[in-house]
């Protein structure tokens, strides 16, 4: 009765939303402060003079493995907690063998554990599509990429400025926290915070096109932070002092303006600001020296941007999870993207880093930022077919529904486009894809592409993002007539 009562008291003001955040939070922490690239497992290495590189990638490798593999065995949300539980477990039980002389445990139980956490992270995805409602998941998303790091950062701290074995113990400590927070994750709820589409809805979308495509996106630009974990942070490894709790910083307040930015602010803009700080931070890097200064200038740049796409493809794949009866699938395959651009970003950066060719470094990283510019484009086009309201891909939305139309008005009277064009405009613009205007109008979907080609043309855009952006502009003059 008594544990009852404290279990009571310890968890009654916090709503499955907060507590599946605390959870991912906490294991999440743990992974970025020391099997993945983290600051533990190098302090480590250096204490016993182990050389990392080999260690670092073998776990790379196999937190890649996690995500992919999980959801082909994790087919329910009851089978994620107990996942999740045991993984916990795994991870913590793992991480003392790190207390003892180095040897091939080491090396065995690093891959273990970074399988495991891999998959406890794509179990999570459950969570995530029950808990946090649809066109919310980008808040959850960046609360739990925010809190994460805040906690990343004191293990780090902890770990640079007491030793490695305080910084081990507390992230043991942080594990078992998330043990106890995820043994109180339900996994059947009455009035379930968010329902599932239907069906019908989930057949009529398919992500396969857009979610390869945002596969190979998040690939290519990932690039760019294996050769930061492998080329930058080593040129500024003397600065410790600094880097020990300045480097997520930057991070962490992209991520929080791009959480708090009001939706009536179009972020498809930011994106190409975002990567055009990615080339900058690289330019900086091989032009300037390797000064505090530098340091601030290049970290400030690159993870600025990381923050901007980070958020951008985690509440991406939120999003996407409604259109698929596994979550874990479709947010570990998402998320072992990332994990697989930083592995090869990795393997390119040692071999760089290697020769003492910066400006080698700054050439490839220019050239992923050119790939980027070319697919971007084609990726929200795609994107805005089935996640037209996302906050990343478009406001129309948040304009008010009065003004939208004087605005829709003023686009068909500036086309001459005909009533049947007006009708598609209007469904285009709601985010609707041409199988469901084809049914909604009851024409073919050949008959849609059709008629919106024709609407292309007599608009002189080449794609629903520039009618949308058209559409903008025109509410956009019309409230600077009204003034």
């Amino acid at each position: 009765m008594k544990n009852d009562r404290h279990n009571g008291i310890l968890y009654k003001n916090i709503d499955n939303r907060s507590l599946s955040i605390i959870v991912f939070s906490l294991i999440f922490a743990w992974i970025l402060s020391f099997p993945f690239e983290g600051q533990i497992l190098y302090s480590l290495t250096e204490m016993f003079q182990i050389e990392p590189h080999r260690m670092v990638f073998g776990a790379i490798i196999s937190h890649f493995a996690g995500l992919f593999l999980c959801g082909f065995f994790v087919k329910n949300i009851q089978a994620a907690k107990k996942t999740m539980f045991l993984s916990i477990l795994l991870c913590i039980l793992g991480s003392f063998v790190y207390f003892s002389k180095p040897g091939a445990p080491w090396q065995l139980t690093l891959i273990l554990i970074s399988f495991i956490a891999g998959i406890c992270v794509a179990a999570w995805g459950f969570f995530l599509k029950k808990f946090t409602p649809k066109n919310e998941r980008i808040k959850t998303t960046a609360d739990v990429l925010i809190y994460s790091n805040i906690i990343m950062i004191v293990l780090d701290m902890a770990t640079v400025y007491i030793s490695a074995y305080v910084g081990l113990s507390l992230s043991i400590a942080i594990l078992a926290l998330a043990l106890l927070f995820v043994a109180k994750l339900p996994t059947v709820e009455a009035n379930t915070e968010h329902q599932e589409l239907p069906n019908d809805t989930k057949n009529a979308v398919s992500i396969t096109k857009p979610l390869l495509l945002l596969y190979l996106f998040i690939v290519i630009i990932t690039i760019n932070s294996g050769l930061m974990y492998q080329v930058m942070n080593p040129a500024f490894s003397h600065l410790e002092w600094l880097t020990s709790w300045y480097w997520a910083i930057p991070y962490i307040v992209a991520l929080y303006i791009m959480r708090n930015l009001s939706r009536e602010r179009n972020r498809t803009y930011i994106l190409y600001i975002g990567i055009t700080m990615i080339g900058f931070s690289f330019i900086t890097f091989a032009i300037l020296d390797k000064s505090w200064q530098s340091y601030l200038v290049v970290d400030t740049l690159m993870l600025g941007a990381c923050g901007i796409y980070d958020l951008f493809w985690w509440s991406i794949l939120g999003e996407m999870l409604d259109f698929d009866e596994n979550p874990a699938k479709v947010f570990g395959i998402g998320l072992s993207a990332n994990v697989l651009g930083v592995l090869l970003g990795g393997v390119i950066g040692n071999v760089i880093n290697g020769a003492g060719r910066d400006i080698s470094t700054m050439l490839l990283a220019l050239g992923v930022v050119c790939v980027t510019f070319t697919i971007l484009p084609l990726l929200h086009k795609y994107l805005s077919e089935i996640l037209s309201d996302h906050a990343y891909l478009t406001m129309v939305l948040s304009t008010p529904q009065e003004k939208r139309e004087m605005a829709v008005k003023n686009l068909i009277e500036l086309g001459g486009l005909t009533e049947r064009e007006e009708e598609i405009v209007e469904l285009l613009l709601a985010g609707k894809t041409y199988k469901t205007i084809g049914s909604e109008l009851y024409i073919s979907e050949n008959t849609v592409k059709t008629h919106v080609k024709k609407i292309y043309s007599k608009l002189n855009i080449r794609n629903r993002t520039e009618l949308i952006n058209l559409m903008l502009e025109q509410h956009s003059a019309m409230r600077k007539e009204s003034k």
